[in-house]
């Protein structure tokens, strides 16, 4: 696996033009996310640029890892780099035209959502083919960054973000972290007696972490000329582009369902029918983890 040289700059004959200065950056009046510490904000016609003391650089590897050895579509990567003066992370990618798959749901009629699920799904099944570069870690053999084992300032809690050798590490984090945020010890011990018995035999693939609506764009496109639109062609009249890779990793094979079924929210759509057209449902895995993520949260 190549590793990728930080700071990255995108080839000059790649660009669509210059790249963005900071001041430029910082200017932008088209703002999409605007946080304390993260902002997302785009700069002309071909960039977006997601900048701040939280951003962190592993999401521009992430999707610069999958563009370089996939066809899963992600926006194309310009830069990423640090300011040391400022603290700030900057990560320069394509402006991808389209709006986000939780704006479209409500407005899509069956065989619309049948055709973009089928397109996501071919999307994952490229993941799947990633070489983990050994067990569960982030790209690198780094800690994973899924929230569920973040642990604020406190830097020495590798036994919690890994990397785990094996799922039995990667289950014993969970129970640390459980203790961790001060969650009853009984409540832990059963939680490590249960993930003996049903967490197990799950191999490392790469996941997205987060694959809920509102982090796939979607842009519909016409058929072609005298060709109609229907139930097997509709997966060509819509691209899709994934956003959003900063949890990213080498997770267990139902980590990907698990987390994903989170965005049913209040179950008031149809989203949980189609998940399962997009990725192998792990319905038991699901269902004990959640319990625990939830607690997490509360």
């Amino acid at each position: 696996m190549a590793s990728i040289v930080l700071p990255f700059y995108a080839s000059r004959d790649t660009l669509p033009e210059s790249l963005p200065t900071e001041d430029e950056i910082e200017s932008s009046l088209e703002v999409f996310i605007d946080q304390t510490a993260r902002k997302v904000v785009g700069v002309g016609p071909h960039f977006v640029v997601k900048y701040g003391l939280a951003v962190d650089l592993i999401e521009g590897e992430n999707m610069l890892h999958i563009q370089q050895n996939t066809s899963v579509p992600v926006p194309r990567i310009y830069a990423l780099y640090s300011n040391p003066n400022n603290m700030k992370q900057y990560i320069v990618m394509q402006k991808v035209a389209g709006e986000t798959l939780a704006c479209l749901w409500p407005t899509l009629d069956a065989t619309q959502k049948i055709a973009i699920a089928r397109s996501l799904h071919g999307a994952m099944d490229q993941l799947r083919t990633l070489p983990s570069p050994g067990g569960y870690c982030s790209l690198g053999n780094r800690p994973l960054q899924d929230s569920i084992f973040w642990t604020g300032d406190d830097k020495n809690t590798s036994s919690i973000n890994g990397p785990f050798e094996t799922e039995d590490e990667l289950n014993a984090a969970m129970v640390r972290k459980y203790i961790f945020n001060n969650l009853p010890v009984q409540k832990a011990d059963f939680y490590t007696r249960t993930f003996k018995k049903i967490l197990h035999n799950h191999r490392p693939i790469f996941t997205h972490g987060d694959l809920q609506r509102k982090n796939i764009l979607v842009r519909a496109t016409l058929p072609p000329v005298g060709q109609p639109s229907n139930a097997e062609t509709a997966a060509q009249d819509y691209e899709i582009t994934i956003l959003d890779w900063e949890v990213a990793g080498w997770y267990p094979s139902y980590w990907e369902y698990s987390r994903a079924m989170l965005g049913c929210g209040r179950w008031n759509d149809d989203w949980h029918v189609f998940l399962a057209q997009i990725l192998e449902e792990f319905l038991l895995e699901w269902a004990w983890v959640d319990m625990m993520f939830k607690e997490l949260w509360s």
